[in-house]
């Protein structure tokens, strides 16, 4: 039987960061939840570890959340289990054809929704992982064809 935190069937989201020298990374994230409404608001959870967390700590700005469809399923083994302080994720993706642009960011095709976030503040620290606060800034719909935990566990990638 699957852990009570892997029992629910969420949208599986990338975040896009950049760092000071406008160079961009894009992860796999699933600790994504709204939680305001005035102004709108999402909290993402973050592993230290991550490239993520380093553009978010040193620059914080040109941040894109992308709820990733199902066509998007073959990238989350490259943005979710390569890291990006080894592996250049950006010339991957630009080299297979995978990015598009959006409000001048660079984001993935294919997706079921961008939206443009304004850091607002790191706001609790954790054994692996730190919570951030993001106001939205824009926001953009593409498609309601989610890809979603479950297809994850479905095509063994997770779990």
């Amino acid at each position: 039987m699957k852990r009570p935190w892997n029992r629910t069937n969420t949208n599986i989201y990338s975040l896009l960061t950049v760092n000071n020298e406008s160079d961009f990374n894009m992860n796999i994230c699933n600790y994504v939840s709204v939680v305001n409404m005035k102004p709108r608001m999402y909290a993402i959870s973050i592993d230290y570890k991550t490239k993520t967390y380093k553009n978010l700590i040193d620059c914080g700005f040109n941040i894109v959340l992308q709820a990733l469809s199902i066509k998007n399923i073959d990238q989350v083994r490259v943005l979710g289990k390569k890291s990006g302080h080894i592996f250049d994720k950006a010339k991957y993706l630009l080299e297979n054809n995978l990015i598009t642009t959006w409000k001048n960011h660079n984001v993935l095709k294919d997706t079921s929704f961008y939206i443009e976030l304004k850091k607002v503040s790191k706001i609790h620290d954790m054994n692996d992982h730190a919570l951030f606060l993001f106001k939205i800034k824009s926001f953009k719909n593409l498609n309601n064809r989610f890809l979603t935990l479950n297809h994850l566990i479905e095509k063994k990638i997770i779990l």
